[in-house]
């Protein structure tokens, strides 16, 4: 088995090697064991990679990290300053290669191929994160795996990740990222994913496309490279994906709780924020699953990573155990219990309007609770749809039973609390504020015993602050 193999190593020639890239420094069998791309968190032994991005140029720190103990630097061949010019630290190396991202791609390829590991990869608007969490867990019943980290997924951090592979894992599942066209195309060649799974198409980052459709387009880059044996894990609740699935050269497995899906579920009971119970079927067997994370757009998430079991023959009873212990990762969709009887949905991670709508649904489903009180974060990257999207979530959260609601950010949170008001909220329930500290400030001040509060927003609005806040007030 792969994960009984001994570990990929990489000397300064192999790298240099699988990269096109020549050693100007130092001795081709240096092992390197690890790789950095920012000095700031450059550990002792890594190799320093010295990307050039729009706003730096990662040559700048190379004599810096030499100095600070990385086993080496690798730079691009007009780098400035250049190989020549650095520090001949004993035992280093140095590499010149034509462009530094492009070798790190390249190598983060070259492991990938050698590490024999079954590769996940995972693209959607929503839920990527939490669908990869979710896979690793179950397929680790059975096989050693690896999951990239956080939201490593665009051109910088895949590679990254891939070179993580050098362990051998029998499994890796990975997220792909993008907000343009071409980039999961670009991703998926690095990756060559024997399972993709695309979990749905959403309004994230929609002022970058002109509707819903190209978005769908974009993420369809996912098929790019497949091979007879390549299996497809598809949302069959989603229109836009089936609609372009017969496009897709391999096999093809679907999940959802509508039609002849492969995998899915019936019987669903929603338990507000105490999860979601359901009925599942796949082609191996039915059970009953309970997961403990918010709404149906984790249930979602659960089914697509269920499928993904089933591709690599993990039992449905291991599935099925491994779900009711699952538990949401950081400010996606956690559960705090604060005294006094409040509890806060801390889903402060990032936000669309598909994925607030989803949450919203199930907060209103919470009849624990006396009162709910949202505090809802600009998102960001809509474009010309911002105000109308912000408008129609706003109308959600009022017939989700959210009494009280501060809007944070520019003008299309504003047209929130404004829709609010007109949505039936009383004058003053529906508050606007610039920015996330003002939020902390009011929401401490607004909430009380017994509130169910709901915390969502895009990152670069920061609404992680107005938890850390309420957790230190009410922990």
């Amino acid at each position: 088995m792969a994960g009984l193999r001994a570990p990929i190593v990489l000397t300064a020639g192999a790298v240099a090697a699988a990269v096109s890239g020549q050693l100007l420094r130092g001795d081709a069998a240096r092992v390197i064991d690890s790789f950095s791309i920012d000095s700031r968190t450059l550990r002792r032994g890594d190799l320093f990679i010295a990307i050039r991005g729009d706003r730096f140029d990662g040559a700048a720190f190379a004599a810096k990290s030499l100095e600070a103990g990385a086993s080496g630097v690798m730079l691009a061949r007009d780098a400035s300053p250049s190989a020549s010019e650095l520090p001949a630290v004993p035992g280093t190396v140095v590499l010149e290669v034509e462009n530094t991202t492009d070798a790190l791609q390249a190598l983060g390829h070259h492991v990938r191929r050698e590490s024999g590991s079954r590769v996940t990869a995972i693209t959607g608007s929503a839920g990527k994160t939490t669908t990869k969490e979710v896979e690793a867990e179950f397929l680790s019943a059975r096989f050693s795996v690896y999951r990239n980290r956080g939201n490593f997924n665009n051109h910088i951090g895949l590679p990254l990740s891939l070179l993580e592979l050098r362990a051998r894992p029998e499994a890796a599942v990975v997220e792909l990222g993008m907000n343009h066209p071409g980039e999961i195309a670009r991703l998926v060649a690095l990756a060559e994913p024997d399972v993709r799974v695309w979990t749905n198409v959403g309004d994230a980052h929609l002022g970058f496309f002109s509707s819903p459709d190209a978005i769908a387009e974009a993420k369809a880059e996912i098929f790019e490279g497949a091979r007879r044996d390549t299996v497809l894990v598809a949302n069959a609740d989603d229109a836009r994906v089936m609609t372009r699935v017969p496009r897709f050269e391999g096999r093809v497995l679907t999940f959802g709780t509508t039609g002849d899906a492969d995998v899915k579920a019936t019987r669903i009971e929603q338990l507000g924020v105490d999860g979601t119970s359901a009925h599942i079927r796949t082609p191996a067997g039915e059970g009953e699953i309970t997961i403990r994370l918010i709404g149906l757009g984790n249930l979602s998430n659960v089914l697509a990573a269920a499928t993904v079991a089933h591709v690599h023959d993990i039992p449905l009873r291991e599935v099925v155990a491994r779900a009711g212990s699952l538990r949401a990762s950081k400010h996606r969709g956690e559960i705090v219990r604060l005294r006094e009887g409040i509890t806060l949905v801390d889903d402060s991670y990032n936000s669309s309007p598909s994925a607030l709508i989803r949450v919203l649904d199930a907060i209103g489903r919470d009849r624990t609770h006396p009162r709910k009180v949202a505090v809802l974060g600009e998102m960001l990257e809509l474009g010309a749809f911002a105000r109308a999207l912000h408008v129609e979530c706003a109308h959600v959260a009022v017939a989700a039973g959210v009494s009280r609601i501060i809007a944070v950010g520019g003008e299309p949170a504003a047209a929130l609390a404004a829709a609010a008001h007109d949505a039936g909220l009383s004058p003053g329930a529906a508050v606007h504020v610039p920015t996330s500290v003002e939020a902390a400030t009011l929401a401490v001040s607004t909430i009380a015993p017994g509130d169910l509060v709901l915390v969502k927003g895009s990152r670069g609005i920061g609404t992680d602050l107005v938890v850390d806040r309420l957790k230190a007030e009410w922990s």
